[in-house]
């Protein structure tokens, strides 16, 4: 991990570095200098979220890329899967997110697609690096009629739109199903509520007035208390929580209880086994899933792939391996027969399709995964070093999965983003599972405590 990029791009508190706007110019330089197709005239897609600090950025930005010569193409409020969309199908030499995901709406962040709508590799995140931190861009082009101009994208919400309802198969209809929404006050919404009522479903759309400091507040998929409620009082079918820059999804079934994503994982890994859409029938999720989604797809026949915690290493390992279905537990799925990256309406599209084919509710469908109890603790640490060679750290790891057996696991690293480590522990009963953390996250502590 580079000095800027994080596990899911660049992030922090917007007018501190690295969110500041002489970062920004450096960036949108540098990623305009890295694509720059030196043969025809060159193009940046650019997105943002909701947040005040959106606008200060993008103009930054542009520009950055502007004086390398490439033009910008402003797809304006549109989640991150929108803009990978945006990105490869207008043939852009690279796309720009500006948003924090579900962060509060103080902070900020810029995520990075290729021409492909494929996010960054390291070595690429690297190379941008060396290019913002050395300083060492010819900025500054030949002849002024080489700067680069700033274009509107018309109607990209409604471009994104059709291309997600074109996934959805015809022998699906939407008509019967009753969905409440919770767009965060964030990307999603305006084109989340629009795509599910053009489908025929009767929707309730919470959280669609964002104001620039609303986003993520006490709503969306952190903060589900709400959704939950109006799911129940409305009797609907199933409640949809998205996150500020839409590409997570978290479902709620028609009780008003939370279905973690790896259970979301499971229910559509069996939907598609059972179309024959799971090519070579395998799924990938991250070491951070629970055990309970390991032993469900081992019982449908399906080979269970683990990547390191992070949608762009499910992405990794799913191009290595041929897997067309890929997630987190924390509601990233990745539909890789159909989009380039994970995405939050997709995957509620596709969890409505598997209701309909079984005709169950997915309170019902949920069933085929038991959710073991899982307790994760975050410690704030001086340092990282390799835990391996942290004897004390070890040994404890080491006496936790013997007590555990084959009837729990424990899985301790560190935060890509931030200071921390995080002690996750999966066993037969809550108050076991509970202890065993709390005894980890002790020791981690004590030796690399603040």
């Amino acid at each position: 991990m580079g000095e800027l990029f994080g596990t899911d791009g660049i992030r922090g508190v917007a007018n501190q570095y690295p969110m500041t706007p002489e970062m920004a110019v450096s960036i949108g330089r540098a990623v305009a200098a890295i694509f720059k197709n030196d043969y025809k005239r060159s193009k940046i897609v650019i997105g943002k979220d909701t947040r005040i600090s959106g606008d200060m950025l993008e103009h930054a930005l542009i520009s950055g890329i502007c004086s390398t010569g490439v033009d910008a193409y402003l797809a304006g409020i549109l989640p991150t899967p929108g803009v990978a969309f945006m990105t490869s199908s207008t043939g852009a030499n690279a796309g720009i997110v500006i948003s924090a995901s579900h962060n509060p709406y103080y902070d900020n962040g810029i995520k990075i697609f290729k021409g492909d709508g494929y996010k960054l590799s390291d070595e690429k995140e690297d190379e941008i690096e060396q290019l913002v931190f050395n300083n060492d861009i010819d900025s500054s082009p030949k002849l002024v009629r080489d700067t680069g101009r700033v274009y509107e994208i018309a109607d990209a919400g409604r471009a994104y739109g059709n291309f997600l309802k074109r996934t959805v198969s015809e022998n699906y209809h939407f008509k019967d199903i009753k969905i409440v929404i919770d767009c965060s006050n964030g990307a999603t919404f305006e084109v989340a509520p629009a795509i599910f009522t053009e489908l025929g479903a009767k929707v309730k759309a919470l959280y669609i007035n964002p104001d620039g400091k609303n986003i993520n507040d006490k709503c969306g998929s952190q903060h589900t208390e709400n959704l939950k409620k109006s799911v129940v009082k409305n009797g609907a079918d199933i409640g949809l929580a998205f996150d500020g820059d839409g590409d997570r999804l978290i479902a709620v079934d028609e009780k008003g209880s939370v279905k973690t994503g790896d259970q979301v994982l499971a229910v559509c890994a069996k939907f598609m086994k059972k179309k024959g859409l799971l090519k070579d029938n395998q799924v990938v999720s991250t070491v951070m899933s629970n055990m309970g989604l390991g032993k469900a797809l081992k019982e449908m026949g399906i080979k269970h792939i683990t990547a390191k915690v992070g949608d762009r290493y499910v992405m990794e390992r799913m191009i290595s391996s041929g897997a067309v279905l890929g997630g987190e537990d924390s509601g990233h799925m990745i539909f890789l027969d159909h989009h380039t990256t994970g995405d939050g309406i997709l995957t509620a599209l596709r969890l409505i399709e598997a209701m309909e084919e079984e005709s169950k509710p997915l309170s019902e469908l949920c069933k085929i995964m038991k959710v073991f109890p899982q307790v994760l603790m975050n410690v704030d640490v001086e340092r990282k070093p390799d835990l391996e060679n942290v004897p004390a750290i070890k040994d404890a790891i080491e006496s936790v999965e013997k007590k555990l057996g084959e009837k729990g696991r424990v899985v301790v690293r560190y935060s890509g983003t931030q200071s921390i480590c995080r002690t996750m522990v999966e066993g037969p009963t809550i108050d076991e599972t509970r202890k065993y953390c709390r005894q980890l996250a002790d020791i981690v502590k004590i030796t690399l405590g603040k």
